[in-house]
């Protein structure tokens, strides 16, 4: 006979779309005595859990939600427990139940639930916006909400590194972006400076994005990716619009790094509590000019190592006509070395949003990767 964890899986997969947490709820209210059953998502500006049901908001730092959230472990005070919710390292909210269970091991049995939920909730995002439209506290902009769709995620963790990036404006941002893909031998990640307004930013770097993962999935050669990209753009554009950015390909056997940076955002390096700056030989943006040559070039990652990749609305971001500027990002970067690379960007994101004192006005891109050396 299926224990509750295995009934409650099963109720997930068999469940309706509009209806996971519904069913989810009536399960564990049969196998655990639970009466309270409520998912809380992450919204876009990784600022605040929003329920989907009735509940209210979570924002304050030093509550439980957060706590769960946070450290990806579940917090259990007052009666009532929260289990995180997400999948393969990518962080959609927590789950709130109570009364909780004492009993440890059906603790170990709602975290799993959880993340089962995680998954859930992956499979069915291309079928429904329900769970999109819960996720935001107030209307994406047309462009903003283009953006988004073409992100792989906001975070990823494999045994050998850890990714994470962050888009700023959240809910207005317009051409820059981030994408990635790994196959178990090799990572892939570009990160777009986009450049434009509105609708015609997005439009650019869209054309852009899925022009380098045509590229990829035919396999070709990271300098052969930019020539593609390129050649997309200035077939459209004939030069008149371009976008700058940055590909990476790491090797997971050596932690060999290949890079073309096509007039891109900048990519530092956390080693060791310092910061540099990767030195890269720029060569022109995409679509800049016809049949552009592009050039690979390698370095060697150590284990321990983090990378940033930030565009330029990081570095110039203004407030009272002083920039953001290298020295202030040095020094917060070498103080993300503890935190997880989603924690990183998130943090220095809400810097970036307390030095102007609310949104950015430019774009911004964050991208974090952590290098935790070959796997076996």
């Amino acid at each position: 006979m299926s224990g509750p964890e295995d009934r409650a899986r099963r109720t997930l997969t068999e469940a309706p779309t509009d209806l996971l947490v519904d069913r989810l709820a009536a399960e564990l209210e049969r196998s655990y005595g639970i009466t309270r059953t409520e998912l809380y998502q992450v919204d876009y500006r990784l600022a605040v859990l929003l329920p989907l049901g009735e509940g209210e908001p979570v924002s304050g730092p030093g509550h439980p939600a957060w706590r769960c959230f946070d450290h990806q472990e579940p917090v259990v005070a007052a009666g009532t427990g929260w289990f995180p919710v997400g999948m393969r390292g990518e962080r959609r909210g927590v789950l709130h139940v109570s009364p909780v269970p004492s009993d440890p091991d059906a603790l170990r049995e709602l975290d799993a639930i959880a993340t089962a939920l995680g998954h859930e909730l992956a499979a069915v995002a291309a079928t429904t916006d329900i769970y999109l439209t819960a996720r935001r506290d107030r209307r994406l902009t047309l462009a903003a909400e283009m953006q988004w769709e073409l992100l792989p995620g906001r975070s990823r963790i494999r045994p050998s590194f850890s990714l994470a990036g962050q888009l700023e404006p959240a809910y207005a941002v317009r051409g820059d972006g981030f994408d990635w893909s790994d196959d178990g031998t090799r990572l892939w990640l570009s990160v777009i400076n986009g450049s434009g307004e509105g609708v015609a930013a997005s439009m650019l770097t869209s054309l852009a994005t899925h022009a380098l993962r045509n590229a990829r999935r035919a396999r070709l050669a990271l300098a052969d990716q930019a020539a593609l990209a390129d050649q997309a753009v200035y077939a459209l554009h004939r030069g008149g619009q371009h976008l700058s950015a940055l590909l990476l390909e790491l090797d997971l056997a050596t932690g060999t790094m290949t890079v073309v940076d096509a007039g891109s955002p900048r990519l530092l390096r956390l080693r060791d509590a310092e910061v540099t700056e990767q030195a890269l030989t720029k060569q022109f943006p995409l679509g800049m000019f016809d049949g552009t040559d592009y050039q690979e070039q390698r370095f060697l990652l150590r284990p321990g190592d983090r990378l940033f990749v930030v565009s330029d609305g990081v570095i110039d971001a203004t407030a009272e006509r002083v920039r953001y500027g290298e020295t202030a990002l040095d020094r917060f970067l070498r103080r993300t070395g503890p935190m997880e690379p989603l924690d990183a960007v998130r943090s220095l994101i809400g810097d970036l949003r307390a030095f102007v004192t609310g949104d950015l006005v430019d774009d911004a891109v964050v991208v974090c990767l952590d290098w935790f050396g070959p796997q076996p």
